[in-house]
This record gives structure tokens, C-alpha cells and sequence, in this order.
């Protein structure tokens, strides 16, 4: 099966799964590429931003990162800067973020998939507090050593309710 096609395949079936959660408030993820149009390279010029809209700011949200990358990638992890920004404009949160994508010692790649491609759901914001309804905003920043990073696939961020209890 095609890597495209394989990627296709589990990328519907994790948004088919998402549909069904009742505490996800947003989810959306972008496919990256060069400056020069080259597939699945993130290029530090590149920052996604994600805006979503909070309209109950009584309860506590954990706010995700989502990175597909291929078996390529060069690195066994992945330095990204999470800039939330709220909707007065003001930066509430900017945090650097070191995701392991494969075991540091055996290389193995961890996340969820088959074949060469695999997607991982990283807990970036935990028990994150809206302090009003409106529409706030995520930026990612890639922040290796690397102005072309070759083998990130595409980025993206969930929001969701925290469940009672946790």
C-alpha cells in the first residue's frame, strides 16, 4: 500500500474517532512543505497558527499537539515553541516543547501508526484555563538546528474539555 494512501487511511480513521468524542472543542491539523513546495518538510519560517473559539471558560482544558512524521525523519525528537495567545491579543502561554517521536535509545518510533508514517497526540497545555469566552490562538514554531526540517509530515492542535477527576 502506498505511504499516501496508508497516511489517507489513518488519518480518517483518527478524525472519524475524534468526531466521536463528546469533550474535544477543536482539532484541525496542517501538511507542511518547503518554501520550495518539497513535501513533509517543516521550515522554520513556517509558524501554523490555529485559532479556535472558546465560549464556556468555567471548566479546565488540555490543549494538544498533534505531529505526524515519517520513519525518515532525522531526529528522535522534536523541539516545537507553543505561543497561546488570548483574545485581547495578550500572550497567555510560550513554552518550549521537547516531543520524543522515537525511543532515544533504540530509535524505535513511538506513536500510533504502521509502515513509515506515524502520528502522535502530545499533552502540551494541561488543566489550561480560558479566563473568557472568545477566540484564542496557537502558534508552532519548529525550533531545531535545522532551517528545513525534512520528515515532519504535517502539525496541528486539539483542545479539549478536562474530564472530572483528572
Amino acid at each position: 500500500m502506498h505511504a499516501l494512501t496508508r497516511g489517507f487511511i489513518v488519518l480518517t480513521g483518527g478524525l472519524l474517532l475524534a468526531a466521536c468524542d463528546p469533550a474535544e472543542v477543536y482539532e484541525k491539523n496542517i501538511d507542511l512543505e518547503s518554501p520550495a513546495g518539497d513535501p513533509y518538510v517543516w521550515a522554520v519560517q513556517n509558524k501554523p497558527t490555529f485559532e479556535f473559539e472558546i465560549t464556556d471558560p468555567v471548566p479546565r482544558y488540555d490543549v494538544f499537539l498533534n505531529v505526524r512524521n515519517t520513519a525518515d525523519y532525522s531526529y528522535y525528537n522534536l523541539y516545537a515553541r507553543v505561543t497561546l495567545t488570548g483574545p485581547d491579543g495578550q500572550i497567555i502561554s510560550r513554552k518550549l516543547h521537547d516531543m520524543n517521536l522515537m525511543d532515544p535509545k533504540t530509535g524505535e518510533p513511538l506513536g500510533n501508526g504502521s509502515g513509515d508514517i506515524f502520528d502522535h497526540r502530545i499533552l502540551a497545555l494541561p488543566n489550561q484555563e480560558f479566563s473568557k469566552p472568545g477566540t484564542y490562538r496557537v502558534q508552532l514554531e519548529q525550533y531545531m538546528r535545522q532551517d528545513q526540517l525534512p520528515g515532519i509530515m504535517a502539525v496541528g492542535v486539539r483542545v479539549a474539555r478536562r474530564e472530572a477527576g483528572q
